[in-house]
């Protein structure tokens, strides 16, 4: 008796031998090894899955969008991208602040083109709170962000530590990382 070969026994064979093959070459040729310090600073910044970024409009803020687009897209992180308008306190929260309000937007639409250049989802969203500092941490808690991405004005006034009161407020009090990101002068 004569084996017969068909088409499907011979591809089954042919699949069969190139997958066997292919499973041996990986046992043969294992990854190269990395220190565990270094593993876990690649598994951190793989972890930023929502990247939120306080824009107020300005070339550094716009700078911050894309360095935190360029952080997220490998793992096709959100971009929560919000604006802050501070309220005087002599206003009551809700009070209408058309100007403030139609600047507020344009700059969430300008960043909204970055991110989307870069094929990840934008959430945008304006919050109004008597600090700027104070309604970045409430939006990083309420959306459970991984990480703030701040840009910071090239030439900064006044502060004992460098930094503007924002930037201050939301290194002592951020429930998340915080990257700082300043211009040169």
């Amino acid at each position: 008796m004569q084996p017969q070969v068909t088409f499907l026994g011979a591809l089954l064979a042919g699949l069969f031998t190139i997958s066997l093959g292919g499973l041996l070459w990986w046992m043969l040729h294992p990854p190269k090894q990395i220190q565990s310090a270094v593993a876990k600073a690649r598994h951190a910044v793989g972890a930023f899955k929502r990247i939120l970024v306080p824009t107020s409009g300005v070339s550094y803020s716009e700078k911050a969008i894309e360095l935190a687009c360029r952080l997220g897209v490998e793992q096709k992180a959100e971009i929560l991208l919000t604006y802050v308008l501070e309220i005087p306190r002599t206003l009551p929260l809700n009070a209408p602040i058309p100007q403030a309000e139609k600047e507020a937007q344009e700059a969430l639409n300008r960043g909204k083109e970055i991110v989307e250049l870069h094929r990840l989802t934008p959430i945008l969203r304006l919050e109004r709170a008597r600090e700027a500092g104070e309604g970045i941490v409430k939006i990083a808690r309420d959306n459970d962000v991984d990480v703030i991405v701040l840009g910071m004005r090239p030439t900064w006034r006044g502060s004992q530590t460098g930094w503007g009161k924002t930037t201050d407020l939301l290194l002592r009090k951020a429930p998340c990382e915080v990257v700082i990101d300043k211009l040169p002068e």
